[in-house]
């Protein structure tokens, strides 16, 4: 049995016209959206993250359970919280 071409599907998909009631559905593109969002640069894809050159380090640590589940709960983005909550602790306690 010979495989179906996705040539004919894609062929579909872009032919579609969105209707209305179809937009119920889509999620709202923010700001922050395409902020977060990969950019091509001609051909060449350009991924969001951490710039070359940053001062983070990376290291091993040892944290509480009930910490470090907190924090992952949290979603995406966990560990910056988790830097951020550290360095606030720093701006408001002398070592």
């Amino acid at each position: 049995m010979k495989k179906p071409s996705i040539h004919s599907d894609l062929q579909q998909v872009a032919a579609h016209v969105m209707q209305a009631n179809e937009y119920e559905d889509a999620p709202e593109l923010s700001a922050d959206f395409f902020k977060q969002a990969d950019v091509f640069n001609g051909e060449q894809l350009v991924r969001r993250g951490r710039p070359a050159g940053s001062s983070k380090v990376s290291t091993t640590i040892r944290f509480d359970k009930e910490v470090l589940l907190a924090f992952k709960q949290t979603g995406d983005g966990w560990q910056t919280r988790m830097n951020n909550a550290l360095k606030d602790w720093l701006k408001h306690h002398s070592l």
